[in-house]
């Protein structure tokens, strides 16, 4: 069954056809020993990464992370895209993170998303990959959760000054993104992440748009202007900061489209776009 699913996707996967998709690997536990903090011992509270290696890797790797309004992981954003990263040459890892629907709080899935960074790197022989060329891929909530990861990956870090430095994405994607806790917030996001009444202090630093510094690595975002569930104003005010703060960024922002627009099996350009952005950061070719 596992393997005609694998030729579905490689079917509508149209942008490198002949190309023979990855397979995944067996889930890793992020936490073998238990998660920090964790509510309980079940398979909620025990975060995994899932490798998917391409038949031909060119030695790049992307943590990729499902959005799901930090309520659920939705699966639509998991090994369908892997699957197409592999079309690409670039290895991947599904991030399934705790949530909030699940009783974590900011910085829980954080700890899980930076475990993942410094989990690759250090098996980056096991990989074959360059741990200089890890990047992170995120698709709504997932998209926070990738832009948290680029601003404070100190608050997500346990393991010292050295698992810090293999923490921060070296590209980052963001996919209809969820950004800000005070703008226009996606409420159902917000309520899960950081609860039903935060303090002030919380909200604006678990707002991305508000917390960009310089030196950040180079970030592709896109979104679209029908969306109605996370407002197109979280793609802009995260690019207006990137911009604002000399990091290098390309935004594309499309007319049509509600949210979660562009899953595999569409056709739309920012397949297109996103390829021709990653071969200039050097991730395919």
């Amino acid at each position: 069954m596992k393997s005609i699913l694998i030729l579905a996707c490689s079917a509508l996967v149209f942008l490198a056809p002949h190309t023979l998709p990855g397979a995944a690997g067996e889930p890793e536990l992020l936490w073998p020993e238990g998660a920090p903090g964790a509510l309980g011992d079940s398979d909620r509270d025990r975060p995994t990464l899932t490798p998917y290696v391409p038949a031909t890797a060119n030695g790049r790797a992307m943590l990729l992370i499902p959005g799901g309004s930090y309520s659920g992981i939705y699966e639509g954003q998991a090994e369908p895209f892997a699957l197409w990263l592999n079309q690409q040459g670039i290895t991947a890892f599904v991030l399934r993170y705790r949530l909030g629907s699940t009783g974590y709080r900011y910085p829980a899935q954080l700890q899980d998303a930076v475990r993942a960074m410094q989990h690759i790197r250090s098996q980056a022989d096991r990989w074959k990959i360059r741990p200089d060329k890890v990047g992170a891929m995120g698709f709504s909530a997932g998209g926070h959760l990738v832009s948290t990861l680029l601003n404070h990956p100190e608050d997500g870090n346990l393991a010292g000054a050295e698992g810090l430095r293999a923490a921060r994405p070296d590209i980052a994607i963001l996919c209809y993104p969820v950004i800000s806790m005070t703008t226009r917030p996606h409420e159902t996001s917000r309520r899960n992440l950081i609860g039903a009444t935060p303090p002030e202090n919380l909200v604006r630093h678990t707002s991305s748009e508000l917390q960009v510094r310089p030196g950040l690595p180079p970030c592709f975002v896109w979104h679209t202007t029908e969306d109605k569930m996370v407002p197109v104003d979280h793609s802009l005010l995260f690019a207006g900061a990137l911009l604002g703060q000399g990091v290098p960024c390309e935004l594309h922002l499309y007319q049509k489209g509600d949210h979660g627009t562009g899953l595999i099996g569409t056709v739309h350009p920012w397949f297109d776009d996103l390829v021709f952005w990653l071969k200039a950061q050097g991730f395919c070719e």
